[in-house]
């Protein structure tokens, strides 16, 4: 099973941030990011908007990253990142493993949503 410890979540999501990305539970990079309503008219006051949705496995070494673990991350790293709000919610993760064997983890789902800047665009480019 994929091991994360919270220093290690932080390092992935910043890495994350940086480059738009989205990660999944096993760490693979997945190109979930995407510019919400490019072709959508949605009125003379709406704007695009940049989609990226990172994924976070929470299990480690020395057990489970506890929910409050994961408030304090939040709160720390991830709210102060992005103020304007987010949206988490609990997942299971799954994947097949290479001897075949389906491996299952409790994971956490965020859901940020900002503006079609062009630091947004290149972000979500890479």
């Amino acid at each position: 099973m994929r091991v994360l410890s919270i220093g290690v979540m932080v390092g992935v999501f910043g890495a994350g941030l940086l480059t738009g990305s989205a990660f999944g539970a096993r760490g693979d990079v997945s190109n979930d990011t995407q510019r919400a309503g490019a072709d959508v008219s949605c009125g003379a006051t709406s704007k695009a908007q940049v989609r990226t949705t990172p994924y976070f496995g929470l299990a480690r070494p020395k057990g489970s990253v506890s929910e409050l673990e994961w408030q304090v991350f939040l709160r720390d790293d991830v709210t102060s990142r992005f103020p304007d709000g987010l949206t988490v919610w609990k997942a299971q993760g799954q994947w097949k493993q290479a001897d075949g064997v389906t491996a299952h983890e409790r994971s956490k789902v965020l859901l940020l949503v900002r503006p079609d800047t062009p630091t947004a665009r290149v972000c979500a480019a890479a």
